[in-house]
């Protein structure tokens, strides 16, 4: 799951005529898909009915390109720990960077503590169910406003990651793949095809994430097993394969993001400041090594201090 550029369109938008054949063929998968998810959504605890709006935004921002399996013991440490916003934007920054561990893309990290301070600041410690409030918090985009609006407070919102991406262009466009990127396209299409009540609505949401995550997989997609397969454009089509740009995998190993990884570990197991020769010792390439040390400090991740040491933001 991950914020998209998308541009946000209210789901109550009227539909066009060029949307309506898209909606009526989303009405045929609302039933099979729903009851689908009553049988098979997993046990998380975010989903937990006394979970809470915080739960629900916290596990957002953690699933941001992260699999549920990794996120799940940090989550339930994270909860642990700041059980409210309060609790979180009591303490430093840098603190929230130390509990994201090897989550990755610390910037999370910062940008949830930023976003629990401002629900502390103006909205009086309780996450808000109003979406263009949930849009103006810091690290708040598109897909996580409309995600948090949909599964916390029930509302009608079209929530576009890149499972429903993927389970909307089998089932409703035909093809293999969705676009690498996401279009305002992708959204008009998830606009078009939310059901008309807010409750339903709400579980559809969740209920194609769903599908996508653990039937209507990238590559190996469990057909015989999808309660929509009568249905879905794709295999009516016979299934044909992906023709579009080729989709790059993404790598690790010698990167700098692997370079900051190590070097945000060496600073979390620290309790203050750790000199710059204890820095240098973790990655042997010394131009890579300080870029990735510059960027850390430029994305106020690190803070340089005195004696020519670094620290976790305080």
């Amino acid at each position: 799951m991950s914020d998209s550029p998308l541009p946000h369109t209210p789901a109550r938008t009227p539909r066009s005529a060029s949307s309506a054949p898209a909606a009526r063929s989303a009405s045929a998968l609302h039933e099979p898909i729903l009851d689908w998810y009553a049988e098979n959504a997993r046990t998380l605890p975010w989903r937990e009915p006394d979970a809470g709006a915080w739960a629900v935004m916290v596990s957002e921002f953690m699933l941001q390109q992260t699999p549920v399996a990794r996120v799940l013991p940090a989550y339930e440490r994270w909860m642990q720990r700041w059980p409210k916003p309060a609790d979180l934007a009591a303490e430093a920054p840098g603190e929230a960077v130390r509990a994201w561990d090897r989550l990755g893309y610390p910037r999370r990290a910062l940008r949830l503590h930023a976003a629990a301070k401002a629900i502390v600041e103006e909205h009086g410690g309780v996450v808000p169910d109003d979406h263009a409030a949930l849009l103006a918090l810091p690290g708040v985009g598109t897909y996580t406003a409309a995600a948090i609006a949909s599964f916390a407070y029930g509302q009608r919102h079209a929530v576009v990651d890149t499972n429903v991406r993927r389970v909307f262009a089998r089932a409703i466009t035909g093809s293999a793949q969705p676009t690498i990127s996401p279009t305002a396209a992708d959204l008009r299409l998830a606009v078009s095809a939310l059901p008309a009540d807010e409750p339903t609505a709400a579980r559809w949401a969740i209920a194609t994430m769903e599908l996508g995550a653990l039937i209507c997989t990238a590559r190996t997609p469990r057909c015989a097993a999808c309660p929509i397969q009568s249905n879905c454009a794709w295999v009516l089509a016979g299934s044909p394969p992906y023709d579009g740009p080729p989709r790059k995998g993404q790598t690790y190993e010698g990167t700098d993001r692997q370079v900051r990884g190590r070097l945000l570990a060496v600073l979390r197991a620290a309790q203050g400041p750790v000199p710059k020769s204890e820095l240098d010792a973790c990655w042997p390439e010394q131009i890579q090594r300080e870029r990735a040390l510059d960027g850390l400090v430029a994305d106020g991740l690190v803070d340089p201090v005195a004696n020519n040491s670094y620290r976790l933001p305080a």
